[in-house]
């Protein structure tokens, strides 16, 4: 049968911080290059003031970077289950919600889809364990919201999976003989681990449940290690923790969350924080920090800021400090990260991580001395922190990784290829 002839099925993995959109068929699965030959698209949208096309990806981050006019969106998938899917933010003249800005990028994905396989209406999507701890009213509106924007964009036929899964099925290729697994997805915004039996002859059975004997999630992730490093390192030189009145008041804390924090950067570009600042600079015990904030604010640089902090938190991967580079963007020092710091400062989200790996064997019936692999995926699952964390909690098992981005677009695919097929 020619390539084209043959049936091709859709998985879509939409990430807090970058995307994939996976194509399989009788002889594999493969990723859809999304941006020019690049399979992922960072998760970014720029919508200009002129009502000119949003774009998106590295296209979006580069037209903020540029400096053009309008506003740069990113950390789209944490507004899933919470209100603020539904808020409106200015664009210039006019307001935009974030379940519009979200669907516009799903859209997106969906156009280059169709420029390979127009027509296809079915598809598995990717979610995490869960979008929201604790909650499971919000924990469904927010798969519900991601089908319903689905839908809108020609899909007819939907199907969910959990991401680590998804990764799992990728992973699986590769195998030679059956093996328990614990899969961990460390992504942007959550941490996701299964406990899955997979090989050659799992592989070939049309029901996977049986195989699958834990799933767990907790929304902890990438930008929380960005938001903890920014806090711990970049903000202090913007008054973050600096007194007020002599020493009676410290600077509103709320202000370096938001901005520390991707996708409530946005809300500080408005009139009333500008108002607020400058009341809080006229009782600052220390000014020039907040001229600084001011500064960051004014000009709308928090985006630049947090790509310049997760540009220091991937250098400290393999480095033991990274400087920042916040002079441009603050016109105070360029002061210089640590790993050391880092990890004291992101001490509280790993321990969360490892009580997750402890509470997801214990759902499973298994020790950790029965684990034969463990599978690591997603953005952040290279952080040495993170790898010494599951070295400790499963001392001896080997530690494989594969396409760290890619993984669950592919598994994805291939999930639906199982189900559509």
């Amino acid at each position: 049968m020619p390539l084209s002839a043959r049936p091709v099925f859709c998985g879509v993995d939409f990430g807090t911080s970058n995307s994939t959109l996976g194509l399989a068929d009788a002889e594999g699965a493969r990723l859809l290059p999304l941006e020019g030959d690049s399979v992922t698209l960072p998760s970014a949208v720029f919508i200009e003031v002129d009502h000119a096309p949003p774009r998106f990806g590295r296209a979006a981050l580069a037209a903020y970077l540029d400096g053009e006019d309008g506003r740069l969106m990113r950390g789209l998938k944490s507004t899933l289950g919470s209100g603020l899917i539904n808020e409106r933010t200015a664009v210039g003249s006019r307001a935009v919600s974030f379940r519009d800005v979200l669907s516009r990028f799903i859209g997106h994905l969906r156009l280059r889809l169709d420029s390979a396989h127009p027509g296809l209406t079915a598809t598995t999507l990717g979610r995490p364990v869960h979008f929201v701890d604790d909650d499971l009213a919000a924990d469904q509106a927010a798969e519900d919201a991601l089908a319903a924007i689905a839908r809108e964009h020609g899909f007819t036929d939907i199907a969910f999976q959990y991401e680590p899964v998804a990764a799992a099925l990728d992973y699986e290729q590769s195998l030679t003989e059956e093996r328990l697994v614990m899969v961990f997805d460390i992504g942007g915004g959550t941490s996701d681990i299964s406990v899955i039996r997979l090989g050659p002859a799992p592989s070939r059975r049309a029901d996977r449940s049986g195989d699958i004997l834990a799933n767990g999630g907790i929304r902890v992730g990438g930008t929380d290690f960005d938001r903890l490093l920014s806090l711990a390192e970049a903000m202090p030189h913007l008054g973050h923790g600096s007194t007020l009145k002599g020493g009676a008041l410290t600077m509103p804390r709320h202000l370096f969350l938001d901005l520390a924090t991707w996708h409530r950067i946005n809300a500080l570009y408005s009139a009333r924080t500008a108002a607020d600042l400058k009341g809080l600079r006229a009782d600052a015990d220390r000014p020039e920090l907040i001229d600084r904030l001011i500064r960051v604010v004014t000009d709308r640089n928090g985006h630049a800021l947090a790509i310049e902090v997760e540009r220091a938190k991937i250098t400290l991967s393999d480095a033991d400090a990274a400087r920042l580079t916040l002079a441009p963007l603050t016109g105070g020092p360029n002061p210089m990260a640590t790993r050391d710091r880092f990890e004291q400062a992101v001490e509280a989200p790993v321990a969360r991580i490892r009580a997750l790996v402890a509470a997801t064997l214990a759902q499973a019936g298994v020790k950790a001395a029965d684990i034969g692999t463990v599978f690591m995926t997603g953005g952040s699952s290279g952080l040495p922190v993170l790898r010494g964390m599951v070295a400790e909690a499963l001392p001896g098992i080997p530690i494989a990784t594969g396409d760290m981005l890619g993984s669950v677009g592919t598994g994805l695919a291939l999930d639906a290829r199982r189900r559509f097929g």
